[in-house]
Protein backbone atom coordinates (compact mmCIF):
# COMPACT_ATOMS: atom_id res chain seq x y z
CA UNK A 1 0.00 0.00 0.00
CA UNK A 2 1.43 3.23 -0.81
CA UNK A 3 2.06 5.75 1.68
CA UNK A 4 -0.75 8.63 2.23
CA UNK A 5 0.46 11.67 4.06
CA UNK A 6 -1.44 12.65 6.83
CA UNK A 7 -3.29 16.32 7.08
CA UNK A 8 -3.10 18.95 9.08
CA UNK A 9 -4.96 18.50 12.18
CA UNK A 10 -7.31 21.09 12.88
CA UNK A 11 -7.80 21.82 17.34
CA UNK A 12 -11.50 23.13 18.12
CA UNK A 13 -10.04 26.96 18.67
CA UNK A 14 -8.52 26.20 15.06
CA UNK A 15 -11.77 25.00 13.90
CA UNK A 16 -13.89 27.65 15.45
CA UNK A 17 -11.58 30.49 13.44
CA UNK A 18 -12.00 28.83 10.29
CA UNK A 19 -15.63 28.73 10.40
CA UNK A 20 -15.38 31.92 11.40
CA UNK A 21 -13.72 33.46 9.03
CA UNK A 22 -15.48 31.24 6.21
CA UNK A 23 -18.35 32.97 7.23
CA UNK A 24 -17.06 36.18 6.85
CA UNK A 25 -16.39 35.31 2.93
CA UNK A 26 -19.96 33.67 2.60
CA UNK A 27 -21.07 37.39 3.26
CA UNK A 28 -19.10 39.36 1.78
CA UNK A 29 -18.96 40.07 -2.05
CA UNK A 30 -16.19 39.39 -3.96
CA UNK A 31 -15.18 41.55 -7.27
CA UNK A 32 -16.98 39.88 -9.82
CA UNK A 33 -19.25 39.54 -13.28
CA UNK A 34 -22.98 37.77 -13.69
CA UNK A 35 -20.64 35.52 -16.55
CA UNK A 36 -19.21 32.30 -15.66
CA UNK A 37 -16.98 30.91 -18.52
CA UNK A 38 -16.65 27.25 -18.66
CA UNK A 39 -13.96 25.05 -19.48
CA UNK A 40 -11.80 27.84 -19.94
CA UNK A 41 -13.95 30.06 -22.44
CA UNK A 42 -14.82 33.01 -22.30
CA UNK A 43 -13.98 36.17 -20.16
CA UNK A 44 -10.73 36.09 -17.82
CA UNK A 45 -10.51 36.32 -14.51
CA UNK A 46 -8.18 38.19 -12.04
CA UNK A 47 -5.29 35.99 -11.40
CA UNK A 48 -4.04 34.12 -8.29
CA UNK A 49 -1.21 33.03 -6.76
CA UNK A 50 -1.07 28.78 -7.03
CA UNK A 51 -1.28 27.65 -3.85
CA UNK A 52 1.68 24.78 -2.99
CA UNK A 53 0.95 21.08 -2.63
CA UNK A 54 -1.58 20.52 -5.33
CA UNK A 55 -0.01 19.52 -8.31
CA UNK A 56 0.31 15.87 -7.68
CA UNK A 57 -2.99 15.27 -6.60
CA UNK A 58 -6.73 15.58 -7.64
CA UNK A 59 -9.23 18.84 -7.03
CA UNK A 60 -12.54 17.96 -5.45
CA UNK A 61 -15.07 20.56 -5.57
CA UNK A 62 -18.57 20.29 -3.40
CA UNK A 63 -21.11 21.85 -6.02
CA UNK A 64 -24.67 23.42 -5.14
CA UNK A 65 -27.12 21.33 -6.94
CA UNK A 66 -30.54 23.16 -6.02
CA UNK A 67 -32.65 24.89 -9.00
CA UNK A 68 -31.41 28.30 -7.61
CA UNK A 69 -27.73 27.29 -8.17
CA UNK A 70 -28.32 26.43 -12.01
CA UNK A 71 -26.79 26.04 -14.04
CA UNK A 72 -23.61 25.70 -12.74
CA UNK A 73 -20.06 25.99 -14.03
CA UNK A 74 -17.14 24.08 -14.68
CA UNK A 75 -19.22 20.29 -14.79
CA UNK A 76 -18.11 19.68 -18.31
CA UNK A 77 -14.75 19.79 -17.42
CA UNK A 78 -14.93 17.31 -14.26
CA UNK A 79 -13.18 13.01 -15.02
CA UNK A 80 -15.98 12.25 -12.57
CA UNK A 81 -19.36 14.01 -10.90
CA UNK A 82 -20.61 12.12 -7.84
CA UNK A 83 -23.99 12.83 -6.99
CA UNK A 84 -25.78 12.15 -3.40
CA UNK A 85 -28.28 12.77 -1.37
CA UNK A 86 -28.13 15.57 1.45
CA UNK A 87 -30.53 17.03 3.73
CA UNK A 88 -34.33 17.21 2.71
CA UNK A 89 -33.91 14.62 -0.35
CA UNK A 90 -32.34 16.90 -2.03
CA UNK A 91 -28.69 16.48 -4.21
CA UNK A 92 -25.14 17.53 -4.06
CA UNK A 93 -21.91 17.08 -6.98
CA UNK A 94 -18.57 16.50 -5.92
CA UNK A 95 -16.73 16.89 -9.04
CA UNK A 96 -13.38 15.52 -9.51
CA UNK A 97 -10.82 16.66 -12.24
CA UNK A 98 -7.24 15.45 -12.68
CA UNK A 99 -7.13 15.96 -16.36
CA UNK A 100 -7.94 19.34 -16.79
CA UNK A 101 -9.05 22.21 -14.42
CA UNK A 102 -12.37 24.94 -15.97
CA UNK A 103 -11.28 28.43 -15.43
CA UNK A 104 -14.31 28.26 -12.80
CA UNK A 105 -16.57 25.70 -10.49
CA UNK A 106 -19.39 26.65 -8.86
CA UNK A 107 -21.28 27.16 -7.11
CA UNK A 108 -19.36 25.64 -4.43
CA UNK A 109 -21.36 24.71 -1.20
CA UNK A 110 -20.43 22.84 2.28
CA UNK A 111 -18.80 19.35 2.97
CA UNK A 112 -20.59 15.91 4.57
CA UNK A 113 -19.08 13.19 6.55
CA UNK A 114 -19.81 10.72 3.62
CA UNK A 115 -16.87 13.02 1.84
CA UNK A 116 -14.35 12.14 3.52
CA UNK A 117 -14.34 8.57 3.06
CA UNK A 118 -15.29 8.67 -0.62
CA UNK A 119 -11.86 11.11 -1.10
CA UNK A 120 -10.00 8.17 0.76
CA UNK A 121 -9.22 6.42 -2.50
CA UNK A 122 -7.11 9.57 -3.83
CA UNK A 123 -3.43 10.82 -2.95
CA UNK A 124 -4.22 13.60 -0.60
CA UNK A 125 -6.80 15.09 -2.78
CA UNK A 126 -7.56 18.71 -2.41
CA UNK A 127 -11.20 19.42 -1.59
CA UNK A 128 -12.93 22.83 -2.55
CA UNK A 129 -15.98 23.36 0.06
CA UNK A 130 -17.41 26.72 1.43
CA UNK A 131 -17.13 24.84 5.18
CA UNK A 132 -19.29 22.99 7.66
CA UNK A 133 -20.45 22.23 10.38
CA UNK A 134 -18.13 23.01 13.39
CA UNK A 135 -17.86 19.64 14.93
CA UNK A 136 -16.68 18.02 11.30
CA UNK A 137 -14.22 20.80 10.81
CA UNK A 138 -11.97 18.64 13.00
CA UNK A 139 -12.61 15.66 11.01
CA UNK A 140 -11.75 17.10 8.41
CA UNK A 141 -8.50 18.78 9.50
CA UNK A 142 -7.45 15.30 10.34
CA UNK A 143 -8.36 13.73 6.84
CA UNK A 144 -5.48 12.34 4.72
CA UNK A 145 -6.63 15.53 2.16
CA UNK A 146 -5.47 19.64 1.60
CA UNK A 147 -8.81 21.58 2.64
CA UNK A 148 -9.26 24.83 1.00
CA UNK A 149 -11.97 26.97 2.02
CA UNK A 150 -12.65 31.11 1.90
CA UNK A 151 -11.21 30.61 5.33
CA UNK A 152 -8.29 29.85 3.94
CA UNK A 153 -7.37 30.76 0.79
CA UNK A 154 -9.78 33.63 -0.09
CA UNK A 155 -7.93 34.33 -3.52
CA UNK A 156 -8.86 31.41 -4.66
CA UNK A 157 -12.74 32.10 -4.55
CA UNK A 158 -15.12 35.02 -5.74
CA UNK A 159 -18.46 36.08 -5.03
CA UNK A 160 -21.03 36.60 -8.69
CA UNK A 161 -23.37 39.38 -7.25
CA UNK A 162 -25.82 38.64 -9.90
CA UNK A 163 -26.95 35.57 -7.63
CA UNK A 164 -27.79 35.60 -4.43
CA UNK A 165 -26.18 33.59 -1.41
CA UNK A 166 -25.61 31.26 -0.42
CA UNK A 167 -25.79 29.94 -3.95
CA UNK A 168 -22.72 32.55 -5.40
CA UNK A 169 -20.01 31.57 -4.16
CA UNK A 170 -17.37 30.21 -6.83
CA UNK A 171 -13.55 28.83 -7.25
CA UNK A 172 -10.41 29.22 -9.41
CA UNK A 173 -8.69 25.93 -9.47
CA UNK A 174 -5.61 27.87 -10.81
CA UNK A 175 -5.22 29.89 -7.83
CA UNK A 176 -5.64 26.27 -5.55
CA UNK A 177 -2.50 23.98 -8.33
CA UNK A 178 -0.53 25.40 -11.04
CA UNK A 179 -2.05 22.58 -13.15
CA UNK A 180 -4.13 19.06 -13.44
CA UNK A 181 -2.24 16.22 -12.22
CA UNK A 182 -2.83 14.49 -14.90
CA UNK A 183 -5.04 10.95 -15.47
CA UNK A 184 -3.07 9.28 -13.44
CA UNK A 185 -4.08 11.11 -10.02
CA UNK A 186 -7.48 9.25 -10.62
CA UNK A 187 -7.15 6.03 -8.46
CA UNK A 188 -10.98 5.02 -8.55
CA UNK A 189 -10.03 1.69 -9.51
CA UNK A 190 -12.66 2.12 -12.98
CA UNK A 191 -11.65 -0.32 -16.21
CA UNK A 192 -11.96 1.58 -19.24
CA UNK A 193 -12.13 0.22 -22.85
CA UNK A 194 -14.55 -1.71 -25.12
CA UNK A 195 -17.84 -2.48 -23.73
CA UNK A 196 -18.60 -5.93 -22.60
CA UNK A 197 -21.06 -8.08 -24.53
CA UNK A 198 -24.72 -8.15 -23.39
CA UNK A 199 -26.26 -5.81 -22.01
CA UNK A 200 -29.80 -4.29 -22.64
CA UNK A 201 -30.54 -1.65 -24.94
CA UNK A 202 -31.51 1.66 -22.92
CA UNK A 203 -32.60 5.19 -23.60
CA UNK A 204 -33.65 6.94 -20.54
CA UNK A 205 -32.86 6.03 -16.77
CA UNK A 206 -34.08 8.10 -14.12
CA UNK A 207 -32.61 7.92 -10.30
CA UNK A 208 -35.32 9.45 -7.65
CA UNK A 209 -34.04 11.04 -4.11
CA UNK A 210 -36.55 12.20 -1.98
CA UNK A 211 -36.86 15.75 -3.44
CA UNK A 212 -34.63 15.87 -6.62
CA UNK A 213 -34.25 13.41 -9.97
CA UNK A 214 -31.64 12.18 -12.49
CA UNK A 215 -32.69 11.61 -15.52
CA UNK A 216 -29.82 10.63 -18.23
CA UNK A 217 -31.11 9.58 -21.90
CA UNK A 218 -29.16 8.43 -24.53
CA UNK A 219 -27.54 10.05 -27.33
CA UNK A 220 -26.83 8.00 -30.21
CA UNK A 221 -25.49 11.89 -32.50
CA UNK A 222 -23.12 12.66 -28.92
CA UNK A 223 -22.17 8.92 -28.11
CA UNK A 224 -23.17 10.70 -24.65
CA UNK A 225 -25.92 10.32 -22.18
CA UNK A 226 -27.58 13.65 -21.65
CA UNK A 227 -28.02 14.86 -18.24
CA UNK A 228 -31.52 16.13 -17.03
CA UNK A 229 -31.94 17.57 -13.53
CA UNK A 230 -35.31 17.70 -11.83
CA UNK A 231 -36.84 17.60 -15.00
CA UNK A 232 -34.57 20.35 -16.80
CA UNK A 233 -31.84 20.07 -19.30
CA UNK A 234 -28.49 20.15 -17.46
CA UNK A 235 -26.46 22.91 -19.36
CA UNK A 236 -23.19 24.84 -17.75
CA UNK A 237 -22.79 27.97 -18.14
CA UNK A 238 -22.14 28.81 -20.99
CA UNK A 239 -24.78 26.88 -22.00
CA UNK A 240 -23.19 23.29 -23.44
CA UNK A 241 -25.11 20.01 -22.52
CA UNK A 242 -23.73 18.22 -19.53
CA UNK A 243 -23.27 14.67 -21.23
CA UNK A 244 -20.87 12.07 -19.52
CA UNK A 245 -20.06 8.81 -21.49
CA UNK A 246 -20.57 6.60 -18.53
CA UNK A 247 -23.73 6.81 -15.97
CA UNK A 248 -22.81 4.80 -13.02
CA UNK A 249 -26.23 3.84 -10.28
CA UNK A 250 -24.55 2.20 -7.27
CA UNK A 251 -26.86 1.21 -5.03
CA UNK A 252 -25.53 1.80 -1.13
CA UNK A 253 -26.25 1.79 2.07
CA UNK A 254 -27.35 5.48 3.36
CA UNK A 255 -27.89 6.22 6.57
CA UNK A 256 -28.48 8.80 9.37
CA UNK A 257 -25.01 10.44 9.84
CA UNK A 258 -24.48 12.13 13.68
CA UNK A 259 -24.66 15.91 12.23
CA UNK A 260 -28.10 17.54 11.29
CA UNK A 261 -28.95 21.07 9.50
CA UNK A 262 -30.05 24.10 11.17
CA UNK A 263 -33.62 22.44 10.90
CA UNK A 264 -32.82 19.60 12.53
CA UNK A 265 -32.98 17.13 9.66
CA UNK A 266 -30.15 14.47 9.82
CA UNK A 267 -27.67 14.75 7.38
CA UNK A 268 -27.46 11.50 5.21
CA UNK A 269 -24.48 9.68 5.35
CA UNK A 270 -23.79 7.28 2.18
CA UNK A 271 -21.75 4.38 2.88
CA UNK A 272 -19.39 3.93 -0.32
CA UNK A 273 -16.81 0.96 0.95
CA UNK A 274 -18.42 -2.23 0.77
CA UNK A 275 -20.65 -3.83 -1.76
CA UNK A 276 -23.38 -4.11 -3.34
CA UNK A 277 -25.29 -3.80 -7.21
CA UNK A 278 -24.79 -1.54 -9.52
CA UNK A 279 -25.93 -0.71 -13.27
CA UNK A 280 -23.41 0.73 -15.37
CA UNK A 281 -24.95 3.07 -18.63
CA UNK A 282 -22.69 3.01 -21.86
CA UNK A 283 -23.12 2.98 -25.49
CA UNK A 284 -26.67 3.46 -25.31
CA UNK A 285 -27.03 0.04 -23.26
CA UNK A 286 -27.34 -0.87 -19.54
CA UNK A 287 -25.33 -3.35 -17.62
CA UNK A 288 -25.88 -5.64 -14.68
CA UNK A 289 -22.92 -5.42 -12.32
CA UNK A 290 -21.35 -5.75 -9.01
CA UNK A 291 -19.37 -3.02 -6.99
CA UNK A 292 -16.52 -3.70 -4.31
CA UNK A 293 -14.03 -1.35 -2.26
CA UNK A 294 -12.57 -3.29 0.29
CA UNK A 295 -11.02 -0.75 1.73
CA UNK A 296 -11.53 3.55 1.62
CA UNK A 297 -7.58 3.61 0.35
CA UNK A 298 -8.85 1.65 -2.29
CA UNK A 299 -10.89 2.18 -5.35
CA UNK A 300 -14.29 0.74 -6.52
CA UNK A 301 -14.29 -2.32 -8.82
CA UNK A 302 -17.38 -2.76 -10.62
CA UNK A 303 -17.79 -6.27 -12.56
CA UNK A 304 -20.27 -8.29 -14.13
CA UNK A 305 -21.07 -11.85 -13.14
CA UNK A 306 -18.09 -13.58 -13.61
CA UNK A 307 -16.29 -11.71 -11.89
CA UNK A 308 -15.01 -9.75 -15.11
CA UNK A 309 -14.14 -5.76 -14.76
CA UNK A 310 -16.74 -4.22 -16.72
CA UNK A 311 -15.10 -1.62 -19.16
CA UNK A 312 -16.19 2.22 -18.86
CA UNK A 313 -16.45 4.42 -21.92
CA UNK A 314 -13.27 6.76 -22.52
CA UNK A 315 -14.91 10.00 -21.38
CA UNK A 316 -16.96 11.45 -18.08
CA UNK A 317 -18.30 9.12 -15.47
CA UNK A 318 -21.23 10.04 -13.51
CA UNK A 319 -21.46 7.92 -10.68
CA UNK A 320 -25.17 8.39 -9.14
CA UNK A 321 -25.06 6.29 -5.29
CA UNK A 322 -28.68 5.67 -4.50
CA UNK A 323 -30.39 3.98 -2.04
CA UNK A 324 -30.04 0.22 -1.58
CA UNK A 325 -33.34 -2.17 -0.94
CA UNK A 326 -33.62 -3.45 2.25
Amino acid sequence: MRHRARGRRVTTATAAAVLAAAMTAVLAAGCTTGNHPDDGHGHSRPSATPRPGGSGSVLAVKIDNVSAARPQTGLRAADVVYAEQVEGGLSRLMAVYASRLPESVGPVRSARESDLELLRQFDRPTLAFSGAQHKLLPLIGQAPLRGETPGNAADAYYRDTGRAAPHNLYLRPAALMPSPPGSAALTTGFHYGAAPSGGTPETTRTVRYPAARFTFTWSAGRSRWLVAMDGTPTVTADGKPVAPATVVVQYVRVRDSAYHDALGNHTPYTETVGSGKAEVLRDGKAFHARWKRATAAGGTDFTVGDGTPLNFAAGQVWVVFARAAG
